[in-house]
């Protein structure tokens, strides 16, 4: 399984997260310490302080975003990232703004 090292704050973590889960892929999150100073236990598992980090099934710490990206669309297919969304969409047609229920008043 996948294992994203990340912080809730961080904008690069938060286009893994966002990817990951429009892919449907099942990943485990690890939240990295605040403060690089704090964050022995990630430096000892992964090999650096620095997030996000995915860590592929393998064992590969990948530590750059694009990088990181590349994999997942070349691992889990770009194909199924397009599919999953018109599926979602078609399941949930987009609320009108305003409107919590999307009916039409």
């Amino acid at each position: 399984m996948l294992e994203l090292w990340q912080a809730e704050w961080c904008p690069d973590s938060h286009r893994l997260r966002e990817r990951l889960t429009e892919l449907g892929v099942d990943f485990v999150v690890r939240q990295a310490a605040p403060f690089r100073r704090d964050r022995d236990a990630m430096r000892e598992a992964v090999g650096t302080d620095s997030i996000p980090v995915l860590v592929t099934e393998d064992g590969r710490a990948i530590t750059d975003t694009d990088e990181a990206l590349s994999f997942l669309a070349q691992s889990y297919g770009p194909g199924r990232w397009a599919d999953g969304h018109r599926d979602q969409e078609a399941r949930h047609p987009p609320l009108r703004q305003g409107s919590s229920h999307g009916d039409e008043r």
